[in-house]
């Protein structure tokens, strides 16, 4: 991987420089170490947008990858605030339009301003589980995509990603600056637009969120292969 030294550097050239050189950067070692395969674009025809994208998360690499996936529509990636902070995963966010949420807390002013962007036109990509899976598989979600998809009104999404785990593994100890590239086979797989289900009149909150969870998440799992299903099997 790139020096940190060399990645602090760029983080302090004026915007548009760090932008391009982070690009060129990524572009680099996605050439390199990953080869891609795509599967579903057919389902990316004739999509109503703004829409939200929907996928299982398994690396620091995933957003770099889902980004030339979804080149044409360039959605805005819902990340956690700490990767602004950190000077690796920095480098992506210098090339892919983002917007942070605070993770596991009432981040009522980052919602805000993700339903906000969803009003104005904006599609978006979130990584419902809300962090990166460190046992390989889907773990349970988080409650924030199903308050997002009902304020919108967006469809949504699904997509499987798997590959990216040995592509940029997770540092055991969550030292995200110590994490290398290594050549792997990444796939994804983009499933079909479906809108949130509807709460049924004897569903009260609670029920309804949970059915709406375990709903979308079934739809990600679809893509995957089954030893990536984890709790979603």
């Amino acid at each position: 991987m790139i020096s940190t030294i060399a990645i602090k550097i760029i983080n302090i050239l004026p915007d548009k420089f760090a932008a391009y050189i982070s690009k060129k950067v990524v572009d680099i070692y996605l050439k390199k170490y990953a080869n891609i395969s795509i599967e579903g674009r057919e389902n990316l025809k004739g999509i109503i947008t703004p829409t939200i994208f929907i996928c299982n998360h398994l690396s620091n690499s995933d957003g770099l990858v889902l980004d030339k996936a979804l080149e044409d529509i360039a959605p805005t990636f819902v990340a956690g605030a700490k990767l602004s902070n950190n000077a690796v995963t920095s480098i992506g966010i210098n090339i892919i339009k983002t917007t942070n949420i605070k993770p596991n807390t009432a981040d009522k002013d980052g919602l805000k301003e993700i339903i906000k962007l969803v009003k104005q036109g904006e599609s978006l990509l979130i990584f419902p589980e809300g962090t990166r899976s460190r046992v390989g598989s889907l773990i349970e979600a988080k409650k924030g995509i199903i308050f997002i998809a009902k304020m919108t009104g967006a469809p949504i999404v699904p997509i499987g990603l798997y590959g990216t785990e040995k592509l940029l593994p997770v540092n055991k100890e969550g030292d995200m600056s110590s994490e290398t590239f290594s050549y792997a086979d990444v796939y994804i797989n983009i499933g079909k637009q479906f809108q949130l289900p509807k709460r049924a009149i004897e569903q009260d909150k609670k029920d309804y969120e949970n059915f709406s969870i375990r709903y979308i998440m079934k739809k990600i799992a679809e893509l995957l292969p089954e030893n990536y299903r984890g709790v979603y099997k």
